[in-house]
């Protein structure tokens, strides 16, 4: 196999790259590494503006391979119309629920008790006293129960809550309970106190939290975001805090990056973290043994992890 791979990290700090390949650095720089034409597995750059991403696309006319270092792919999927049929697409699927479920507990943790209150008392220098409400007896639904679902409910484990609930596309048992379908969303709104949204965005989930959603949560309710600023309706949220009924952390916002001027830093109630659900020290360990992992079955020509969808295929 004598076709290039293109790598957003440089192939020399990959230990175990399968032989075989031609390996491209190709991080979104103005110049291509090689020809376009000759790429078959390609790596798409980390954290670039989607257009990046997408702009060697039309070019790579023997592509068989994209595979992303991220969990979702809209950024990417848009771009995909211009491949000949059968290229998989493929997602960072276990690079990134340990970092993410992280910072989706930091969120929870500091919205609820206060942080950013304590924050700046400290810049004047004063002591920030009171009760605050507790993570503990506090009833969570998780929106979007997958790996990232999933690895979030692992860390909510010891924090000693009433109850966990979880929705998904569709209803299935895990070993941590029931998975309800999307259909009974509205239902289980109104028990939640912490509502995080972990799902992928989709034409399904694409202002998913709208008025009617927010609507449904109940007085006091903390709303997470840890998917995709586009799950959430950005004006209908806003309308919400101005209220002050709810509070909500976000790490993703639409838009984004947030302009200086969004009246969202503004918003009472809103704690916002700038897409870093991600990028931690945890990422690139992960992400070199996926690629390892992906290439060699590549190579050997055998299943690739984590198949989004194949271009030309009927959709499921």
């Amino acid at each position: 196999m004598t076709a290039d791979v293109w790598l957003p990290i440089p192939p020399e700090e990959i230990e175990g790259l399968p032989e075989g390949p031609a390996y491209r650095y190709w991080n979104g720089a103005e110049d291509f590494p090689a020809d376009p034409a000759q790429c078959a597995f390609y790596v798409v750059p980390y954290m670039k503006p989607p257009a990046l991403g997408q702009r060697p696309l039309p070019q790579m006319t023997h592509l068989e391979v994209v595979q992303t270092l991220s969990a979702g792919t809209d950024h990417v999927e848009p771009g995909l119309k211009h491949l000949r049929p059968g290229v998989r697409l493929c997602n960072a699927r276990g690079v990134h629920e340990a970092s993410t479920a992280e910072l989706t507990l930091t969120l929870i943790l500091a919205s609820l008790r206060g942080v950013p209150d304590f924050v700046r008392a400290q810049d004047r220098g004063e002591w920030l006293g009171g009760f605050r409400p507790a993570l503990a007896d506090k009833n969570v639904l998780i929106v979007g129960y997958g790996s990232i679902g999933a690895a979030i409910e692992d860390r909510l484990a010891p924090f000693e809550l009433a109850r966990v609930a979880r929705v998904a596309r569709s209803q299935r048992t895990t070993a941590r309970g029931e998975v309800h379908p999307l259909t009974e969303l509205p239902a289980l709104l109104r028990e939640a106190d912490v509502v995080i949204l972990s799902t992928p965005l989709t034409d399904t989930t694409r202002h998913l939290v709208d008025s009617d959603f927010l609507a449904r949560m109940k007085d006091g309710a903390l709303l997470v975001n840890v998917a995709r600023g586009a799950v959430v309706d950005t004006k209908a949220l806003l309308a919400e805090l101005e209220t002050g009924r709810i509070t909500a952390a976000l790490d993703v916002t639409d838009p984004e990056p947030l302009p200086r001027e969004h009246p969202l830093w503004r918003a009472p109630g809103l704690l916002i973290s700038p897409h870093v659900g991600g990028p931690t020290s945890a990422f690139l360990p992960r992400a070199k043994r996926l690629l390892v992992d992906q290439l060699t079955r590549h190579v050997n020509r055998e299943p690739l992890r984590n198949v989004i969808l194949t271009t030309g295929a009927t959709p499921a």
